[in-house]
């Protein structure tokens, strides 16, 4: 097995892809494994789901083997096999638990889907990204509705097309990083425990809300969706208890 799934004592799913000598990147096995060990973490009653690799890089990308086997299958093929990569990026992109993402090296081609499909992405200082795709006369196709949305369409229009490599910083710059840090694993504990300080129902919910509010006509429907949500979650048995820990100024049950 090229990915691990473990459940740690503080109740986190760590999603580990170790195939470091490959630079982590994906094959049709890998992306199966991907697929099933998140589907199996999104049905987990867990507080976070984090995304890690081993080795010197995050991930290469897709599999030079892979990529030159798929070249001699034919349209039906590469729509099937493509097919299971998008299924991969719509997996973790909708886990109902938040997503972390820690990156080290280098992250060229599909790997950035990965990062942009999770809701916090870290990442070390000394990293490097590429969208890769157009050196090879290919594009990326299946992960950009998430690097789009990630990076926005202007950074979108240099970086698809000149697959010019750029650092750490401007991955932060560009909105596809939230943070970068000389030591990740530090900083990756740091988020974990700022999720879990927070009540786990009320931070999916959060999470649910911006996908039904992000993109969307602030009209009528959607004001009283925001306002039935608002209402709903204050009336919960975690909002009453979140409410009282506060005015009685002591911890809410769920940090004990």
């Amino acid at each position: 097995m090229s990915v691990t799934l473990q459940i740690t004592k503080s109740n986190v799913a760590v999603l580990v892809l170790n195939r470091p000598e490959k630079h982590n990147a994906f094959n049709e096995d890998v992306i199966s494994e991907l697929i099933q060990c998140i589907e199996h973490a999104n049905s987990c009653d867990v507080r976070a789901l984090v995304l890690k690799t081993q080795g010197k890089h995050f991930s290469a990308g897709a599999d030079l083997n892979w990529m030159k086997s798929m070249a001699g299958n034919d349209f039906a093929e590469n729509f099937a096999d493509s097919k299971q990569l998008a299924k991969l990026m719509h997996v973790l992109a909708t886990s109902p638990h938040p997503t972390l993402c820690a990156v080290q090296g280098a992250a060229f081609g599909g790997a950035l889907g990965l990062i942009a499909c999770c809701d916090i992405a870290i990442c070390q200082d000394d990293a490097q990204f590429c969208l890769s795709e157009v050196k090879l006369g290919l594009i990326p196709a299946v992960i950009s509705p998430y690097v789009i949305k990630a990076i926005g369409e202007r950074a979108a229009r240099r970086y698809f097309l000149t697959a010019e490599i750029f650092d750490a910083h401007t991955a932060k710059q560009l909105g596809l990083i939230h943070q970068v840090t000389g030591d990740l694993q530090t900083a990756l504990d740091k988020h974990l425990q700022s999720l879990v300080n927070n009540g786990p129902i009320a931070v999916k919910a959060a999470k649910q809300l911006i996908n039904d509010v992000a993109g969307k006509a602030i009209d009528e429907t959607l004001i009283d969706l925001t306002a039935e949500r608002i209402a709903r979650i204050r009336v919960s048995d975690e909002g009453q208890e979140g409410l009282s820990a506060f005015f009685e100024k002591r911890s809410p049950n769920w940090q004990k």
